[in-house]
């Protein structure tokens, strides 16, 4: 999928030319740490569960040596019932490990999506613009998701298997230090793979996370343009491009697994290798009288114990290792940071707030596109309360002064003054309080009639989000359906017609109560009888209001206290409508310029 590198792409590359894989995983350790309760009993268990493993080792060579060795039943009940006592205490150190380790790795993991989530709400527009949908859906739900489980199974597990590795080793030692030489020449053959094959297994983890994401991505992409598909007849070209998409995950996946089938394979050869030497030895030393048959027993066992111990933590480091890919990717969106930048000391507008614009020698060009300027030496003023239009073709601008406004981006050079204040010395939320945006397209969140006017403000009562729909002309329509304000609109608000969502979005900014409106033509995508009933609601919002439209309709224009004419990124002219008409002809034809 062909893209302009991303503010994210950047990151990235910088991020993972910097960091050591081995230090990813330890990102994760202070989020772990907020809950010493979870840690200590997990610990705990863990420990206890290793314990009971090497416990039954001791149990067998009793029941071997001793069981049978009485000659009586008594002798065999004693012996089974300390087994089964010491597979009680397995039992119940496995629970604990299983609810603590999982219950903590959950926290673990709640905390991880919530601070990406906050932390991405913190990050400028172009970061959302250039960063599709689908990549970030991956990193929060899939790549947590591994994580999860690598925390909740694989860690716990690699805990256990050296604990039992080390404890065995002592074990091996006080049964048969000869056996237990055999035993230490094997075990570095074992960890040899792991050290090859590990950073084999990273790699294709970090590349097959990649490509699931891109899958993520052309989802998102096709479902969201459905129509646009449908109405081209392009289902089997999208069909061919996702294949492929599938197919290449399939073939950094296939890698992943070939890399890991290798290690397996190895180390169960050399397991089985290492087994067998023992019990060809210790054979002979049985024979010879020189161990009794529970000695041996207890010896297999905890050969088999470590050998299993030391095969699993092969295993299990690919998993972790594999986890490491997925967690670089999680912490690469915790470290970013925004472009647009908060002073130190910020101010708060002062109150009542005018609504008063400047304008001084603004160019801007979008960070895709730098040396491209979209505004170019951009000078105006707009006083309380005024109506000012901006006209002229697509593409000029009229957009990118908004956004501007609402400091979605910040100017290359020149300055924007708000009631005085240049914007960037303004606190972020107190300039975006004051101003009110009702775009061409507003967009309505799945939920009720309710919920989205309350959006505007979130402690608004019922009588006053009444009001609000009522001043936006939304009432009528909303009292007409069953459900009244409790009506579901369906995604994006779907289940209504485009002069609905733009009252709502409407009562939603009269609710706001903003002193700076922002317009971006409401009414030019609405058939005529939807248009009236929407620009009564405008005039009911615009009153007493500093107001700035991106103007197309001739009504619109002409309803206008001035217009600012904008043209390849300049101010062309500015005046009153009636005043630019004679100056340089039709005003509002400049939309087909």
């Amino acid at each position: 999928m062909l893209r302009e590198p991303s503010y994210l792409d950047e990151h990235v590359t910088q991020s993972r030319e910097d960091g050591k894989q081995a230090q990813v995983l330890g990102k994760v350790i202070p989020y772990i740490l907020r809950y010493p309760k979870s840690l200590v009993f997990s610990l705990i268990s863990i420990v206890i569960a290793s314990l009971t493993v090497l416990g039954v080792g001791a149990g067998l060579r009793y029941f071997v040596d001793d069981g049978f060795s009485e000659g009586s039943t008594l002798g065999l009940a004693s012996s089974l019932l300390g087994l089964f006592i010491i597979i009680c205490f397995m039992a119940l150190s496995s629970y604990g490990r299983l609810y603590w380790v999982s219950q903590l790795s959950e926290r673990v993991i709640v905390d991880l999506r919530n601070d990406i989530f906050s932390h991405l709400l913190k990050q400028s527009v172009s970061f959302f613009e250039t960063t599709s949908l689908g990549e970030i859906q991956s990193r929060l739900t899939t790549d947590t998701t591994l994580l999860q489980i690598v925390l909740a199974t694989s860690i716990p597990i690699a805990l256990r298997n050296m604990l039992i590795v080390v404890g065995g080793l002592i074990m091996l030692i006080l049964t048969s230090p000869i056996l237990t030489g055999i035993i230490t020449v094997i075990i570095p053959l074992i960890l040899i793979p792991i050290l090859v094959y590990g950073k084999k297994v990273q790699r294709y983890s970090q590349l097959a996370q990649e490509k699931t994401a891109d899958i993520a991505v052309r989802l998102d992409e096709t479902f969201g343009a459905i129509r646009t598909v449908f109405a081209f007849c392009r289902e089997s070209y999208m069909s061919l491009l996702f294949s492929r998409q599938v197919e290449n995950t399939y073939q950094a996946s296939l890698k992943r697994i070939e890399a890991r089938a290798r290690l397996t394979a190895l180390v169960m050869i050399l397991v089985f290798t290492g087994i067998s030497a023992v019990l060809w030895f210790g054979g002979l030393r049985v024979l010879k009288g020189q161990m009794s048959p529970g000695h041996l027993s207890a010896f297999l066992f905890y050969a088999a114990a470590v050998a299993g111990a030391a095969g699993s933590l092969s295993e299990i480091y690919g998993d972790i290792l594999r986890a490491a890919g997925g967690v670089e990717r999680i912490f690469e969106f915790l470290s970013l940071k925004p472009r647009i930048t908060v002073s130190d000391n910020s101010q708060h507008l002062p109150y009542p707030i005018k609504g008063h614009l400047q304008f001084e020698d603004v160019n801007f060009a979008y960070p895709a596109r730098p040396h491209r300027l979209v505004l170019k030496d951009i000078s105006f003023e707009v006083t309380k309360g005024e109506t000012v239009a901006l006209v002229g073709p697509s593409g000029v601008g009229k957009t990118t002064i908004f956004n501007l406004l609402m400091r979605f981006y910040d100017p290359l050079n020149g300055q924007i003054l708000f009631d005085g204040i240049p914007l960037e010395k303004l606190e972020l939320h107190t300039l975006r309080e004051a101003i009110g945006l009702v775009p061409q397209e507003p967009f309505l969140f799945s939920t009720t009639l309710y919920e989205n006017i309350r959006f505007g403000n979130l402690s608004a009562s019922n009588d006053d989000i009444q009001k609000a729909a009522k001043a936006a002309y939304a009432d009528e329509f909303i009292e007409s359906l069953p459900e009244g304000y409790h009506t579901q609109v369906g995604e994006k608000g779907i289940t209504l017609s485009g002069g609905q969502r733009q009252r709502i979005a409407i009562a939603r900014t009269i609710l706001k109560n903003p002193s700076l409106l922002l317009l971006d033509e409401a009414t030019s995508a609405l058939d005529t009888e939807s248009e009236q009933i929407v620009q009564k609601a405008l005039a009911s919002l615009k009153h007493d209001r500093t107001t700035l439209i991106i103007a197309h309709r001739l009504s619109t224009i002409a309803a206008a206290d001035r217009v600012i004419v904008l043209n390849q990124g300049k101010i062309k002219a500015t005046g009153t409508y009636e005043a630019l008409n004679q100056q340089i002809g039709d005003v509002s034809g400049l939309r087909a310029s």
